[in-house]
């Protein structure tokens, strides 16, 4: 389990089971996030009883929190999902895509007393309405920023600057994440909660060097 007294929040980007028993025995994960369409990848319908059979099995592996998605093309029909996913356990983040029936719902959840992560947030004005509402997170897609031609890491960057400026207790959970060095630039400038995809789990901790060094260390220690 991560220590608690860090600022720094890691989660897994995975609804896989198999990555979580091999990644979040490690310790370096706050949690867990997953979305209908990773979800879709794995043949997992989007149930209710689906999520919160991964959640549980998430938490029995020591994660802290977990972030599960609403669906729904409308207002209500995404709240009646928050609703029954926020009563999983108090560890669920309801995420929320930041449209206007999403916002809807999300402000209802958070009233409610739900933890919410409103998501799929691609510009740094977005930020905004997720302050003022008082959301736990704000997930923006750094990538498809990118995609779109767009400066994600500068939207991002503006985006720490907001939440710290105006003392918002909002986090950011830096989401769409191609490159390992932009989590050094972003962390540099305060950012501190983000999800990975488990293949940049593995190429943050597999370095040749460190191999290389660690490989020596056992050769003298056997006396070679």
């Amino acid at each position: 389990m991560l220590d608690s007294s860090s600022n720094l929040r890691l989660f897994l980007d995975s609804p896989q089971q198999d990555t979580w028993q091999r990644l979040l025995p490690c310790g370096i994960f706050y949690g867990v996030t997953t979305n209908p369409k990773l979800l879709a990848q794995l043949g997992i319908p989007s149930t209710v009883p689906n999520l919160a059979r991964l959640a549980h099995a998430a938490f029995d592996l020591g994660a802290q929190e977990i972030h599960l998605q609403v669906w729904g093309a409308e207002t209500m029909s995404m709240l009646a999902v928050g609703r029954d996913l926020a009563a999983i356990d108090p560890r669920v983040s309801v995420k929320v895509p930041i449209t206007h029936a999403g916002i809807l719902c999300a402000r209802q959840l958070i009233e409610e007393g739900a933890k919410v992560t409103l998501t799929a947030v691609h510009s740094a004005v977005q930020l905004l309405p997720v302050i003022a509402l008082g959301a736990a997170y704000a997930a923006p897609y750094m990538g498809r920023m990118s995609d779109a031609g767009l400066d994600g890491l500068d939207e991002v960057l503006a985006m720490q600057e907001m939440i710290t400026r105006l003392a918002s207790p909002t986090r950011l959970l830096v989401a769409s994440i191609r490159q390992l060095p932009h989590l050094t630039t972003l962390a540099r400038q305060g950012v501190d909660t983000f999800t990975l995809l488990p293949h940049l789990v593995e190429e943050l901790l597999d370095n040749p060097l460190t191999d290389k060094a660690a490989a020596e260390f056992e050769r003298k220690a056997r006396g070679e």
